[in-house]
């Protein structure tokens, strides 16, 4: 007999991820079995609903019909089981996706809070220092910093982080500290490259361009450089507050501090939110509602 909503879920993941490995991985089965639901679908309803490829699958004109009902459908299907019997407690897999240090120095550490409070939930944790598509990726929820804008998101604060400069105090005793920013002209300055400025520094009032001979892409790897003494750099406070307890890093330029950054929990417009999604939304920000440590 065929399973019409399984068939209709592999369905609508291989057109948001364009691939039926990927969907097979997620559904926890093979890439024939993908394809051969979807023909069987595409059999059920005497319509071709995919051209396939070598390179990718696309949707035809019924396909494309098809797709956007099936999606109104599952929420639907979500939403009437989160109102009924064991469905109305939090559980299942939910999907959150952040930056590699936040990740690891703030989320990481709370799970345990979070799983002990919620046993039934299960916390599947994809770290990345760029922005993943949502959609394609099956992502429940996305942990970003800074300003953003993209109509497809919605998003929901959960608090907000201190922009500071620093530097360690093995490189400010061999170099000097700056006492205003024009002087980070003279210093060797550290560039994340995933942050969009990227080597236009922002005070207050005052913009500039750094240069050094360092610079990276990746959050963790930016903080272990300030550490080490390579040189100076931006970052959020959070990601030094134990450095700078143990003397290691100061925060410089204080009386320039530049705008505090937003931490937002991003997700699909239109998807339904479940349970399991508000439950780690309301925990994060009563976790986050006197600042991060």
């Amino acid at each position: 007999m065929l399973d019409r909503i399984v068939c209709i879920t592999s369905f609508v993941r291989t057109v948001e991820t364009g691939s039926f490995s990927a969907v097979a991985r997620e559904m926890d089965t093979t890439q024939p079995s993908i394809s051969k639901r979807i023909a069987a679908l595409e059999e059920y309803l005497d319509v071709q609903l995919l051209v396939r490829s070598t390179r990718k699958v696309r949707l035809t004109e019924e396909g494309e019909r098809f797709y956007e009902d099936c999606q109104q459908i599952l929420e639907a299907l979500s939403e009437a089981e989160a109102k009924v019997g064991k469905r109305q407690q939090p559980s299942g897999t939910l999907r959150v996706n952040c930056s590699i240090a936040f990740g690891q120095m703030q989320i990481v550490p709370r799970l345990k809070g979070f799983l002990d409070r919620y046993p039934d939930i299960k916390v599947d944790l994809t770290l990345a220092d760029y922005y993943i598509d949502l959609v394609r990726e099956g992502i429940d929820l996305a942990i970003r910093i800074g300003n953003f804008f993209d109509p497809n998101l919605l998003f929901q604060p959960i608090g907000s982080a201190r922009l500071v400069a620093v530097a360690s105090i093995q490189y400010l005793k061999k170099f000097g500290e700056p006492k205003m920013p024009s002087e980070l002209e003279m210093h060797n300055c550290i560039v994340y490259t995933r942050q969009s400025s990227m080597n236009e520094w922002h005070f207050r009032d005052t913009k500039l361009i750094v240069k050094g001979n360092l610079q990276v892409n990746d959050s963790s790897a930016l903080r272990e450089a300030i550490i080490a003494g390579i040189g100076i750099g931006t970052s959020p406070l959070w990601a030094f507050s134990e450095a700078i307890k143990q003397n290691l890093v100061k925060v410089i330029l204080e009386n320039y501090e530049s705008a505090t950054l937003p931490i937002n929990v991003v997700y699909r417009r239109g998807r339904f939110q479940s349970a399991k999604a508000k439950c780690f939304i309301d925990f994060l920000q009563s976790e986050f509602e006197y600042g991060l440590s």
